[in-house]
């Protein structure tokens, strides 16, 4: 069953690969198992699309403590998800982004740890579509069960990236997601990361799961180090796989 609102809000060329005009680039992230590194992936993307277009890191990861957290912007001012309760409708998405806390150049919707109740589904289409109709681009931090039961806003992504290690229990991952992933008409590609236990090389895991490859390297335990003290930053294996990803979808010149 797809989310309430989600076929509104992805009606018109959605799903295509490209942003229909005026509205902005959606990426959806979502990881192929636990502590794979989505959320920190999410956000380096982020600021990397954000360096040539105006940006927001929307959280949808119902299972985290808010990526405010993984970024140090915890006691930020700036409006949380349940602070915009009261923004369905037709929401102006320049006030939305005028009320968002920053990280560096790109705009942050967090969840928040000390008010964990649910947005209303409908609330959080409204504003997510305000968003795509002013932003130049949206990052969706996703989360996997949603994904897995439909409940994700696939159809309104244009692109879905999946970050995995090269290990069986991320190979299952990957195809439990297939369905919802290949219904939703996005280009998807793989992301990653660290070792390989069993030896499995970058095209055993896509031929097995039947996802491209985008970019794969090693585990950047730097940026995990970092992330624990100021937020993921750098310029290790991690910020270069979002640098490779921004190429493909075609933001910016690097």
């Amino acid at each position: 069953m797809v989310q309430p609102g989600v076929e509104q809000w992805a009606a018109g060329p959605w799903g295509t690969g490209q942003p229909a005009p005026g509205r902005a680039l959606v990426v959806g992230v979502v990881g192929a198992g636990g502590g794979v590194g989505a959320s920190t992936f999410a956000a380096l993307l982020a600021r990397t699309l954000a360096r040539s277009t105006a940006t927001v890191l929307v959280d949808l990861d119902r299972g985290g403590a808010g990526v405010d957290v993984l970024l140090g912007l915890e006691d930020a001012d700036g409006a949380r998800w349940p602070d915009l309760r009261g923004a369905g409708g037709d929401v102006p998405g320049a006030d939305v982004l005028a009320l968002l806390p920053r990280w560096d150049a790109c705009a942050v919707l967090s969840a928040d740890r000390t008010r964990p109740e649910p947005v209303d589904p409908a609330v959080r289409v409204d504003v997510l579509h305000a968003l795509a109709c002013t932003a130049g681009a949206v990052v969706l931090d996703l989360d996997r069960t949603d994904v897995v039961d439909g409940q994700a806003p696939l159809p309104a992504c244009d692109a879905v990236v999946v970050v995995a290690r090269r290990d069986l229990r991320c190979v299952a991952g990957t195809l439990a997601l297939r369905p919802q992933l290949d219904a939703s008409g996005a280009q998807v590609g793989l992301v990653l990361r660290g070792p390989a236990p069993g030896g499995l090389g970058a095209a055993d895991v896509a031929t097995t799961t039947g996802v491209d490859v985008w970019t794969s390297g090693p585990a950047d335990r730097a940026v995990a180090a970092r992330a624990e003290r100021t937020g993921p930053a750098g310029r290790g294996p991690a910020h270069r796989a979002a640098l490779v990803v921004a190429r493909r979808l075609g933001v910016g010149r690097w």
